[in-house]
């Protein structure tokens, strides 16, 4: 366990295949009739939930101060109310798979945002490799979904929004992360404020509380959620730490992959061919990355 924690590459598959789940438990919670604001709020506040227990019964707590708030609530709109939401609404419309992909799409634009801002960047290797990762997801963007049922652009364009909304979060959680903060405190903090503000939007817009009545009948799949919501972000936070905001990004990859895997073989979704080859140079493109960052560790 202790390797894993300091490895890059482990912490890499364990948060992308963890991500990839939200794909198909996402669909599953939609065809059950559960909103997708609701099932982004059980995401966040089952993650936060857990983890803030696990800091308390080792014997620590969240010390706020206004550096730490500040970044609770920037990270948690960017980085997990927006996101979630606009993955949870385009799901239906696209499948988990294909929505899935659209996550390797955010390496390219968390790399221009880094080298816009100065922060750190790939090398030579590493750019290639999220080059060839693009064409790959450029590929797959062509095909609009399901091979039955093409998306409208719409739809598209929401799926489209998610990578940047996940870029502008690598990029900001590394440029702000407070200096006496570790890993766990922030990922149960800015969950937990994400719930909040998604809990707002419910009570607000969204249906109000009766809506919740509808994970009364989805208690499995819930637990399911909050497990592998929470013990992700336990890990994902590390990951910053350890990889950067733009090896960080590369979960979109593993988690492409997963979600196109059980949306295929779980959930009976079917692609066309230029969408498995488009996957399959994506799959290219994250090794050579990956090979880039250990050679320059």
């Amino acid at each position: 366990m202790k390797n894993l924690w300091n490895s890059a590459i482990g912490l890499l598959l364990v948060n992308g295949a963890l991500l990839g789940l939200t794909l198909p438990f996402g669909k599953m919670a939609g065809q059950a009739g559960v909103a997708p604001m609701l099932w982004a709020f059980v995401i966040s506040f089952g993650a936060g939930g857990v983890l803030l227990c696990a800091l308390l019964a080792r014997g620590q707590r969240i010390a706020l101060n206004a550096h730490k708030l500040r970044y609770f609530v920037v990270t948690a709109t960017i980085s997990y109310a927006i996101p979630n939401l606009l993955l949870l609404s385009a799901i239906p419309h696209l499948g988990a798979g294909y929505t899935g992909i659209m996550f390797t799409l955010s390496p390219v634009i968390t790399l221009v945002l880094s080298i816009l801002l100065g922060v750190r960047r790939p090398n030579g290797l590493g750019i290639a490799g999220i080059a060839v990762g693009f064409v790959g997801a450029a590929m797959v963007a062509l095909t609009r979904g399901e091979a039955v049922q093409p998306a409208e652009l719409f739809w598209v364009i929401v799926g489209l929004l998610v990578p940047v909304s996940l870029a502008a979060g690598n990029i900001y959680r590394s440029y702000d992360w407070p200096a006496d903060a570790g890993p766990i405190e922030l990922a149960a903090g800015s969950h937990l404020a994400s719930a909040v503000i998604l809990l707002t939007a419910i009570v607000t817009v969204g249906g109000g509380l009766s809506s919740f009545g509808a994970l009364a009948g989805e208690p499995v799949l819930v637990l399911a959620q909050v497990a592998a919501a929470s013990t992700m972000f336990a890990v994902f936070f590390r990951l910053q730490a350890v990889g950067g905001p733009v090896y960080l990004s590369q979960i979109g990859y593993v988690a492409a992959a997963v979600g196109l895997i059980s949306g295929t073989f779980f959930l009976g979704e079917r692609y066309q061919a230029l969408t498995w080859i488009g996957a399959a140079i994506v799959t290219v493109g994250v090794f050579m990355t990956t090979r880039a960052q250990n050679g320059k560790a």
